[in-house]
C-alpha cells in the first residue's frame, strides 16, 4: 500500500512516494519486499499450490512467501515450501529473479512492489511430506509442465518463470 501520510510525524503526503514530507522533510520511497518462491520439480512434475487467501486466492502458484529479516531468499523459499505444501525440498539452483505488484488486480497503483526470486528444488531425500498450512493453501497438485492448471499466479510472471524452468530443465540431465 502506499503511504498516504508521514511516517515521521503523521502529516499527509501530497503525492505518493517516491516524495519528501512538507511538515518535517522526511523522505519517503515506494521500496520492492524481498520473497522467494520455489518450483518443486520431481518425475517431470511440478507442486502447485491452489492460494487460500488474497491476492490471487483459487489461482496456482509456487509456492512461497516474504523473506524474514536477514534471511537469505534460498532460505525463504525452503521455508516456504515447507509451511504452504507441508513438503520439504531442498533448492537446488537459482531460475531467476523477477518483480511484481503484490495484488490481485496487476493495475493496481497502490500495489505494494516485490522482488521474487524463483528456485528450482528437489525433494528432500527420504523425508514424508507433512500438512500444507490451511490458511495459505486450498489444494495442492502435482502438474506435468505440458498441462498446467488454469489460473495460474500472479499473472503472467508464473507463465514466465515456467518458461524459464521449461528451458533450464530441458538443458539439464539431472531432472
Amino acid at each position: 500500500m502506499i503511504a498516504r501520510f508521514c511516517s515521521a510525524c503523521g502529516a499527509p503526503l501530497r503525492e505518493p512516494p517516491p516524495t519528501r514530507c512538507d511538515a518535517c522533510g522526511v523522505e519517503h520511497w515506494r521500496n520492492p519486499k524481498p520473497c522467494a518462491n520455489a518450483l518443486v520439480v520431481s518425475d517431470g512434475r511440478v507442486l502447485l499450490a491452489r492460494r487460500a487467501r488474497a491476492p490471487w486466492r483459487g489461482g496456482w502458484a509456487a509456492p512461497g512467501g516474504f523473506c524474514e529479516a536477514v534471511e537469505h531468499p534460498a532460505d525463504a523459499a525452503e521455508r516456504e515450501v515447507l509451511e504452504e505444501t507441508g513438503v520439504r525440498a531442498r533448492v537446488t539452483r537459482l531460475l531467476g529473479i523477477w518483480l511484481d505488484a503484490y495484488a490481485d488486480d496487476p493495475g493496481d497503483a497502490e500495489a505494494s512492489t516485490i522482488t521474487v526470486a524463483y528456485y528450482l528444488a528437489e525433494l528432500a531425500d527420504g523425508e514424508a511430506p507433512g500438512e500444507p498450512d490451511p490458511a495459505e493453501t486450498a489444494e495442492l497438485g502435482w502438474f506435468p509442465l505440458e498441462a498446467l492448471p488454469a489460473p495460474l499466479v500472479p499473472p503472467g510472471t508464473l507463465e514466465s518463470v515456467l518458461e524459464a524452468a521449461r528451458q533450464a530443465l530441458a538443458q539439464s540431465e539431472r531432472w
